[in-house]
């Protein structure tokens, strides 16, 4: 069963419990939110096994006694296969975020913190996680932003999974959301730190 440390909305640490229970309570906890991008100011989508939408390169929760850098190793090595020096990944911020399914009982509190790191160019060797991701899609982020504010209906990009890589059309609809959130609010604030590294 996995551990997670628990926070009070203050984020002072509370103690650990389980990850069903803090689920189940709507308990503060800690997530990370891994992202990453390349010298060619292209950023790293996974597409979600389960609904084949693109979302963060890799996410997962912050286990108990594990710092948020090492939680970006694990979630990058978990999910995507390859092992990353993280020692200079890039803070962006801490988000809050609240989401309840009372149907499942459900309930999210966490805190979640975003980080980016680049990838080498030259770097082909992923293993995807098969339950949870299908491959990547790599996307020039200025390109997605566009995209995202409605300059563009589609940009090309490309997808790579086990078999290998090719291109891929990409709309606004292919990005995972959630009902009360857009695709510019949830990811736009990425691939404009992006950009701006260059």
């Amino acid at each position: 069963m996995e551990n997670i440390d628990i926070y009070d909305e203050y984020m002072n640490k509370i103690g650990t419990e389980s990850r069903d229970v803090v689920h189940k309570k709507g308990i503060w906890h800690k997530t990370v939110h891994c992202w990453l991008y390349d010298d060619n100011k292209n950023i790293y989508f996974q597409e979600r096994a389960d609904c084949r939408k693109l979302y963060t390169t890799a996410s997962g929760h912050v286990l108990a006694g594990e710092t948020v850098r090492d939680a970006f190793k694990r979630e990058i090595k978990e999910e995507i296969g390859i092992d990353m020096d993280v020692s200079n990944a890039i803070p962006l911020e801490i988000a809050f975020w609240r989401q309840d399914k009372d149907e499942k009982q459900w309930h999210d509190r966490a805190f979640a913190h975003v980080y980016m790191n680049k990838l080498s160019l030259n770097f082909t060797n992923f293993h995807f996680q098969p339950d949870e991701v299908s491959g990547l899609v790599r996307i020039n982020a200025i390109d997605c932003m566009d995209l995202l504010m409605d300059k563009k209906t589609v940009v090309r990009a490309t997808k790579i999974t086990t078999d290998g890589k090719g291109p891929i059309d990409i709309t606004k609809n292919d990005f995972l959301v959630a009902p009360n959130e857009t695709a510019i609010v949830k990811y736009g604030h990425i691939l404009q730190s992006i950009a701006q590294l260059f």
